[in-house]
């Protein structure tokens, strides 16, 4: 029997496909997605909302990053300190200048103030209906969510295409679960 790390990558190559797919049928869906997240009544006024910088076909949650700062939210982006370490974010608004951050995406600049989120909308590469995500394989959100988990609460929305998930992820002894997930089709809450 392969490794779970072995059977994750091999997940991974069929997972980029299925949103590959889902993004050609529609690469602007991230406004159908804000709509969903606004409609759906789960956050609250003036929370802290960490949204990522997407990258190739993940579902472009600018839309939503724009909106949610223009109700007064304040929005945080995932910085990378290092392999192996946890993220932190840093603020982020409209117009402020961002710094390659590596692998194609953009973070805010180091003068930028560091805040724990509330709520953290995650990237993904798919998703099953337990409520667990499959990522990148380097583990950063996994370790960013224990550790904000044992500071304070924090909600944690996978936000995605209908289309990327699957019957189901495998799930390693670190993997955290998500709150919920996000697609064009409405929210999907999960019970922890």
């Amino acid at each position: 029997m392969p490794s779970i790390d072995e059977q994750k990558r091999l997940l991974r190559i069929k997972a980029k496909q299925q949103r590959a797919a889902a993004f050609a049928l529609n690469p602007l869906m991230g406004m159908q997605v804000c709509d969903q997240l606004l409609d759906g009544n789960i956050l609250h006024h003036n929370q802290i909302v960490a949204v990522y910088w997407p990258l190739g076909d993940e579902l472009d949650p600018m839309p939503l990053l724009k909106t949610l700062h223009s109700l007064g939210h304040k929005m945080v982006l995932p910085v990378m300190l290092g392999a192996g370490k946890p993220l932190i974010f840093r603020t982020w608004s409209p117009g402020d200048e961002l710094q390659d951050a590596g692998f194609g995406t953009r973070e805010p600049c180091e003068d930028k103030p560091t805040l724990e989120p509330d709520v953290i909308l995650a990237p993904l590469l798919a998703f099953d209906s337990r409520g667990f995500r499959l990522g990148y394989g380097g583990g950063f959100y996994d370790r960013t969510l224990e550790k904000l988990r044992k500071n304070k609460p924090v909600s944690v929305y996978g936000v995605a295409y209908a289309g990327q998930e699957m019957d189901q992820v495998i799930k390693g002894p670190y993997d955290e679960p998500l709150d919920g997930i996000v697609t064009e089709l409405g929210i999907t809450l999960f019970s922890r």
